[in-house]
């Protein structure tokens, strides 16, 4: 039986090292910046983005951010594999999700992006 590897990809964000490294060191400087290009955001919006780790980037907020520390998305995002494990691929192609309780929430599940020789 031949196996796959199952990976799982995770990232860090980088703009508050890349704001520091340009001497900004407050979230509200950055605001009216973005605003310069076109991106309008409250202050407690740059604050969240720039302290936590976002789960999606509008591509015009981040060619502003690149444009603004004249930097590139590499430079912003490094991803990595978080963890990686192995499976039989009859047993990955078989597998079946149990139904949920009755009354329970219907929640959508969560993609898996597999290559093309998996």
């Amino acid at each position: 039986m031949t196996k796959s590897g199952t990976k799982t990809v995770a990232y860090r964000w980088h703009l508050r090292k890349v704001m520091a490294d340009h001497g900004m060191h407050s979230t509200t400087k950055l605001v009216p910046l973005l605003a310069d290009r076109g991106v309008v955001m409250t202050s407690t919006q740059v604050y969240r983005i720039v302290t936590g780790e976002p789960e999606r980037l509008n591509m015009q907020f981040l060619a502003a951010l690149c444009d603004i520390f004249d930097c590139t998305p590499n430079d912003l995002i490094e991803p990595y594999v978080a963890s990686s494990s192995t499976r039989g691929r009859k047993a990955a192609a078989g597998a079946v999700k149990a139904p949920g309780k009755p009354g329970g929430k219907n929640r959508p599940t969560r993609a898996v992006i597999k290559s093309a020789d998996s």
